[in-house]
């Protein structure tokens, strides 16, 4: 079944009212038309989809390979570059709009989260800690991690502190609120990942879309 897909690059979060007066939260998102760079198919490369530029640049800000890669598209420099699996019939050189979405559609957004840098178990996996007691001497640590003589190791997977956040999330079933091609936005209710002026892939619901 074809998908449908777009980049955009999230603005922030306002809040907009519904027709019976509910408050709702929504996310904007600022879609410019994105330009098909380079087709797919499954004689040729094994699989179907298309590759999609967002964001003009100079050519400065260009590697010389991807400047090869899009002249030889016949397209304009770009910022990012993404694919998309099994979309619809596109060929070089088409612009995808934000119209391909419409009020009432659920989308899977997927971004890169804020990096939050190094924390420990408190913050980065909500341990409880220790006692506050005065002499306690054990607060926000992460306490025995259960590796003695066997099995001699620590566990894969094992909650420690490390870097928390700048990874990569998707959140499922985003209800499209509204679409303004007039502006190149698009209104999804709800957070997406990422902090403001970050890139984001919107694709048609895995779960809902029809």
């Amino acid at each position: 079944m074809m998908k449908k897909g777009l980049i955009g690059r999230k603005l922030g979060m306002t809040q907009v009212f519904s027709e019976e007066g509910v408050t709702v939260p929504v996310t904007v998102i600022e879609v410019e038309p994105s330009v098909v760079v380079q087709k797919k198919t499954g004689e040729k490369d094994g699989y179907d989809a298309i590759q999609l530029g967002y964001g003009s640049v100079k050519p400065g800000r260009v590697t010389k390979p991807r400047q090869g890669h899009f002249k030889k598209a016949g397209t304009g420099l770009f910022r990012i570059l993404r694919e998309f699996n099994n979309v619809g019939n596109y060929e070089a050189g088409q612009e995808i709009k934000a119209d391909i979405f419409a009020p009432g559609e659920y989308v899977d957004i997927e971004g890169i989260t804020k990096g939050k840098g190094f924390a420990g178990v408190v913050k980065r996996h909500g341990f409880g800690g220790g006692r506050a007691t005065h002499g306690s001497m054990f607060h926000r640590a992460p306490g025995s991690i259960g590796a003695s003589a066997d099995p001699s190791r620590v566990f894969k997977g094992t909650k420690l502190p490390g870097q928390m956040g700048n990874e990569k999330k998707t959140v499922q079933n985003l209800l499209v609120w509204s679409v303004r091609p007039d502006r190149n936005v698009i209104l999804v209710r709800g957070a997406v990942p990422g902090g403001r002026n970050s890139f984001v892939l919107i694709k048609q619901s895995v779960k809902k879309g029809s």
